[in-house]
């Protein structure tokens, strides 16, 4: 992953974005030698949140497992039946 020190994005702004707009490759952006920010593209981001999303969903329903919320098929078909029809 390419690095830039925080000055390079302030006199560089556009060129940056032009750059992870294209080439698709986060930046990630360093103030005082330590890492401060990443420079990603729009579309890379969405994916992202997107997946995070879906992380979470998967993580929401192993609890409800774990504490014993669960139906059984038969209870699940019943309860979402007017969205199946």
């Amino acid at each position: 992953m390419r690095t830039e020190v925080v000055t390079t994005l302030k006199r560089r702004a556009t060129d940056l974005i032009s750059e992870i707009s294209s080439a698709r490759e986060p930046i990630m952006i360093t103030q005082h030698g330590l890492p401060a920010a990443y420079l990603v593209d729009v579309e890379s981001y969405q994916k992202m949140e997107a997946r995070v999303d879906l992380l979470e969903g998967v993580a929401k329903g192993e609890k409800a497992i774990q504490e014993g919320r669960v139906l059984k098929n038969s209870e699940a078909k019943q309860r979402m039946g007017r969205w199946l029809d």
